[in-house]
């Protein structure tokens, strides 16, 4: 029987998303890719689906692309490698990007490349004590693909993206938490229970308000105040028609705890 290179659950409204070739610290195939986009598509459109959890199994995230099925040299036609990352790479970090559901990263073991890619375009980020974020590319003597040049800037400013991406040295999980690439770092023991607890939390949140500003946030920094400002404003006219707003400002009224439903 054919092991799934990709494990999915989905309990107490959480999808949990597990990458499974442990053997090769779970470096990503194309079907794993499309399998992981097509899950994250899935979480957008399911109701019953209001958190994401991603991890590995083993003692790795993900160790990027596996290129070991993929030819590094030989000739090539114009054109090739922009659209195999377009259609690849880029597709992932997007599928993450775009998710309109929260997608937490647990961070088990090594985060390199595409895989540090990844883990950054989550919304949250837990990573175990012992993990670690490569970005390998200079390594290879490639140029960071899988949104690096995208994300890293925005994520610890030009000058930290810069010296990651330029010496590619291994960043433990206690330095990724203090430049801001890690929301928190947990003994191993207890990352699966703080993804879940945290997943959770948010599962039980005003669904619909956590897309909207997962959206805003993510558009921020590519728009002037003017636009920041009129994004707001049409995300809160949207949102004022969900159940979940008039609960919420019912509640408040109330003197209760808002009990959400995701709509």
């Amino acid at each position: 029987m054919t092991r799934p290179e990709v494990l999915h659950t989905i309990g107490d409204q959480v999808l949990h998303i597990t990458l499974n070739r442990p053997e090769t610290l779970n470096a990503l195939t194309p079907d794993q890719r499309e399998r992981v986009i097509r899950l994250l598509s899935d979480a957008s459109a399911d109701p019953g689906t209001r958190a994401v959890v991603l991890t590995g199994t083993g003692r790795g995230f993900c160790a990027g692309a596996d290129l070991r099925g993929t030819a590094a040299t030989g000739e090539r036609t114009a054109g090739d490698v922009v659209r195999t990352l377009r259609t690849g790479a880029q597709r992932l970090i997007a599928a993450v990007l775009d998710c309109e559901k929260p997608v937490i990263a647990a961070v088990n073991g090594t985060a390199a490349g595409l895989g540090a890619h990844l883990a950054f375009a989550c919304d949250l980020v837990l990573a175990a004590a012992s993990a670690r974020f490569i970005e390998v590319f200079v390594r290879r003597g490639l140029v960071a693909d899988g949104g690096g040049a995208y994300l890293l800037p925005r994520l610890v400013g030009p000058q930290r993206a810069k010296e990651l991406m330029f010496f590619g040295d291994a960043l433990s999980a206690a330095d990724a938490e203090r430049l801001g690439l890690v929301n928190r770092v947990v003994p191993d023991a207890d990352l699966d229970t703080t993804a879940r607890a945290w997943a959770e939390r948010l599962a039980c949140g005003p669904t619909r308000a956590l897309a909207l500003t997962k959206q805003l946030v993510n558009a921020s920094l590519d728009s002037d105040r003017a636009t920041a400002f009129a994004a707001e404003a049409a995300a809160q006219e949207i949102n004022m028609t969900t159940a979940d707003a008039q609960e919420g400002v019912r509640s408040f009224v109330e003197r209760r705890t808002p009990e959400y439903r995701g709509r």
